[in-house]
């Protein structure tokens, strides 16, 4: 199949190697997957999972079948700051995801920009590529429910451990270039994104996103086809995404087929009830509690890791090594890390790697030796640009979205 999408080298082959890919897949759903033998017990009550490999990917953490909700294994951050595409976390929101692949195909496959605006389009990825200027940009996607699974007392959802993150190079183009050439209407206040997936039900809601034309006027904002130097995998969005770099992965759409200006507020159930948190500087309230008021998700937290080191290793006593992990924010840029060895007692500023991008994870490393035998607790504590860090005690919500306590790792020196 050839798929003619550019003239440029790079765009063209990696659209290829993507269209390859999908031919190879040959299904219309991913249900057709080869079950590793192995499984994970993520540390939490009923984390025991599957490994699974799909189409595109190596084996993953599985959540969920219908629809694929895939996570990372976590020895993954450790292997490069970016993470590689086989290696990325799913997650999709309808039972019909993602799209058949036929509805994806170049001759068929269109954008369409409608709505409050004077000059509606319809562009295939190729127009999109030649019409308009493109542009790569580094940042991170994470799940608004990363690492739920660890909240106390337990709440509903998919029970996440820390994987459901990940950072790539995205390349597309500017998702405001494109409004412009469809010429918002002066009234226009919100624009909404849809994709290909679709629910199996009637009753059930199609996944519509909605965010303010300011934020989509934002030059970082992309319509990506393009995800570290190769096409978007299948289960990541091929052939087109949204990008909303340092906001939550729940608005950045998937196989992005419609974008409609409009001039009120949505009020699809993806934007209320769905996705909200509480009201307050730290989107929190007391457990067990709920909130008077909500708010859409937005932004990112400070966050951090040690990812060189795992819960239980075993290091010997005396011996020097270099610790090293990842932080990252919603686009304000890390600013500091700090590393304790004695749990929190004292503190000492780790180095911070090359900066890809204030919406990437930075890395850090730090020297450190254990000099006494016994269990150390290691922690990391990440601030921002802003003066923005994370709580030493994790904040509770009840969709369990935004936790960012301060992460430990407890080691064995002998």
């Amino acid at each position: 199949m050839n798929f003619p999408w550019s003239d440029s080298g790079r765009s063209r082959r990696s659209f290829l190697q993507g269209s390859t890919a999908l031919a190879l897949a040959g299904m219309t759903h991913p249900a057709r997957t080869l079950l590793a033998d192995d499984t994970v017990t993520l540390p939490f009550e009923n984390g025991e999972r599957p490994l699974v490999k799909y189409p595109q990917k190596r084996p993953l953490i599985r959540l969920t079948a219908r629809p694929p909700q895939l996570e990372t294994p976590f020895s993954v951050f450790n292997e490069s700051l970016f993470t590689p595409n086989d290696a990325f976390f799913v997650r999709y929101h309808l039972t019909s995801a993602p799209p058949a692949r036929e509805l994806l195909s170049p001759d068929r496959f269109r954008l369409l920009v409608k709505g409050s605006v004077t000059e509606p389009l319809t562009l295939s990825v190729a127009e999109l590529q030649q019409r308009f200027e493109n542009v790569e940009l580094a940042a991170v996607n994470q799940c608004s429910g990363n690492s739920r699974g660890f909240f106390q007392p337990r709440v509903p959802g998919g029970q996440l451990g820390n994987g459901a993150m990940g950072c790539a190079r995205w390349r597309g183009v500017r998702l405001k270039n494109v409004l412009e050439a469809a010429g918002l209407s002066p009234n226009a206040k919100q624009v909404l994104f849809n994709g290909l997936d679709r629910p199996l039900l009637p009753q059930t809601p199609d996944f519509i996103k909605a965010i303010d034309v300011d934020l989509a006027l934002d030059p970082d904002l992309l319509l990506a086809w393009d995800m570290n130097g190769e096409a978007l995998p299948w289960l990541n969005g091929f052939p087109l995404r949204l990008v909303v770099p340092g906001y939550y992965g729940t608005y950045w759409i998937k196989q992005l087929n419609e974008i409609t200006v409009v001039d009120e507020t949505f009020k699809g159930y993806w934007m209320d009830p769905a996705y909200r948190i509480p009201d307050d500087a730290c989107a929190h309230v007391e457990p067990g509690t709920t909130a008077k008021k909500t708010v859409p998700i937005t932004r990112l937290n400070v966050r951090s890791f040690i990812t060189s080191l795992a819960d239980g290793t075993r290091v010997k006593t005396g011996a020097s090594m270099t610790v090293r992990g990842i932080a990252f924010d919603g686009g304000y840029g890390i600013r500091e890390v700090a590393f304790s060895d004695d749990d929190g007692r004292t503190w000492r500023a780790a180095t911070l790697g090359k900066d890809e991008g204030k919406y990437a994870f930075r890395e850090w490393t730090i020297p450190f030796t254990p000099n006494r035998a016994g269990k150390y607790t290691l922690l990391v504590r990440a601030t921002n640009r802003l003066g923005q860090s994370q709580p030493l005690e994790p904040l509770w919500n009840p969709a369990g979205y935004m936790r960012n306590v301060v992460e430990a790792v407890q080691i064995n020196a002998a």
